[in-house]
């Protein structure tokens, strides 16, 4: 079964989206998620020029082959961009296999190992009562999880609070805008926001909050200590993880679950967390970590230290990718959670897909592959829009962490 032809598509159907297309000469396409937000283009030059021409002709069954060869071959390694579009391929390899024998990918990774697939929205809102409102309102849609994120008094454009309730956009102008950042005023917010909604809420709910690089480790651990009164299911990014070490100070000093990982693109950037047993949710997913072929492999290392995965699948993830996500969370035996941030009505409708939720919980379907598809005639009606991620800064002007 030969690669015949290899096909990058960018769409905008209300945010920017980037899929690999490739067909083999069977008859039989694959497509794979290749988004990188607010960089989207150079993942499409990469794929386009370095990637496409090595594949055609390759045999397609060869999945993990043809890993080692885009990920060997190349000589430089790891990285966003290159990650990024070796998990394209990688998704659309195995959506490929899973048509061929009439199998979704779950199946052909070793079958289920739950029935359901956990996971957790996100609540957000102008103050603390709208941010404990909408936890109500994801309650009622039967959530189990949610995370909550809430504008604070003191600090412009405050993370994840969204324009929009069920579908956020954080990409959002052609050239960044900027935000302005104050730990202080947020280290004394967050326990508050938290008590309010357990008191309104209860213990039922599952919390879980995002820091999302703000905080140095000293930091981090007294947010950590703070929130302990709530149970939060994990503690998200709660500092910049470049240093892997740094968590070890945080790790000492809280009993706060910690999850990082949405940024990193292979398993070194979470070895020394895993194997040292910093973190106790591995978020790496498998848009920007090589594909479910590297995935698989970052899931075992954890599974021997007891990390559960936790995968990113913010609305920057396109459906292909939820798809491919879902199957992988399915069958992994070290299963935590899996983020859900659902996409707009037109990305739905380009993308065609099998999963569904229900009470809590997503599954894949029981379609062959990954059970997503792109329809190319309504995604060429959405053009590519220029658009870039938030900075931050200090209110002094200095530059800090998004």
């Amino acid at each position: 079964m030969k690669i015949e032809s290899v096909k990058v598509i960018v769409t905008c159907p209300g945010r920017n989206f980037v899929t690999l297309k490739i067909v083999t000469d069977q008859g039989l396409h694959g497509i794979g998620d290749a988004t990188l937000n607010g960089r989207e283009k150079a993942v499409v030059a990469y794929l386009e020029d370095h990637v496409a021409p090595l594949l055609i002709g390759k045999d397609a069954s060869r999945i993990e082959d043809i890993w080692q060869l885009l990920y060997r071959g190349a000589y430089w390694r790891r990285g966003p961009v290159k990650m990024t579009a070796i998990a394209a391929v990688d998704t659309a390899l195995w959506d490929i296999k899973g048509k061929s024998a009439g199998m979704p990918v779950y199946q052909l990774l070793g079958g289920a190992s739950r029935d359901g697939v956990m996971v957790y929205g996100h609540a957000n809102g102008a103050d603390i009562q709208e941010t404990s409102d909408e936890v109500g309102r994801y309650i009622e849609m039967g959530y189990k999880a949610v995370r909550a994120q809430s504008g604070i008094p003191g600090v412009k454009g405050a993370y994840g609070v969204g324009r929009g309730k069920l579908h956020y956009e954080p990409a959002d102008a052609t050239l960044p805008t900027e935000t302005l950042w104050n730990t202080a005023t947020y280290l004394n917010f967050a326990p508050k926001l938290f008590d309010q909604i357990r008191n309104e809420h209860g213990a039922g709910v599952e919390l879980l909050h995002d820091v999302h690089h703000r905080l140095t480790p000293i930091e981090a651990a007294r947010l950590g200590q703070s929130l302990e009164p709530y149970r939060l299911f994990w503690m998200e990014d709660c500092t910049p993880a470049e240093n892997q070490e740094a968590f070890r100070l945080v790790r000492s000093k809280t009993t706060t679950p910690l999850a990082v990982g949405e940024i990193f693109s292979s398993i070194y950037d979470c070895k020394d967390l895993i194997q040292n047993q910093l973190i106790d949710y591995i978020r790496a997913t498998v848009v920007h970590a090589g594909g479910i072929t590297h995935l698989r492999q970052i899931a075992g290392l954890a599974a021997l230290y007891q990390v559960r995965t936790g995968c990113h699948g913010a609305t920057d993830l396109s459906p292909a990718c939820m798809g491919a996500a879902l199957h992988f969370d399915l069958w992994v035996p070290n299963f935590g959670i899996q983020e859900y941030m659902r996409h707009t009505t037109e990305t739905d409708e380009v993308f065609p897909h099998a999963y569904s939720f229900s009470d809590g919980y997503l599954h894949p379907g029981e379609a062959p592959g990954i059970g997503v598809d792109i329809d190319e005639e309504l995604a060429a009606k959405f053009p590519y829009d220029p658009k870039q991620l938030p900075i931050a800064r200090l209110s002094d002007g200095t530059m800090w962490n998004w």
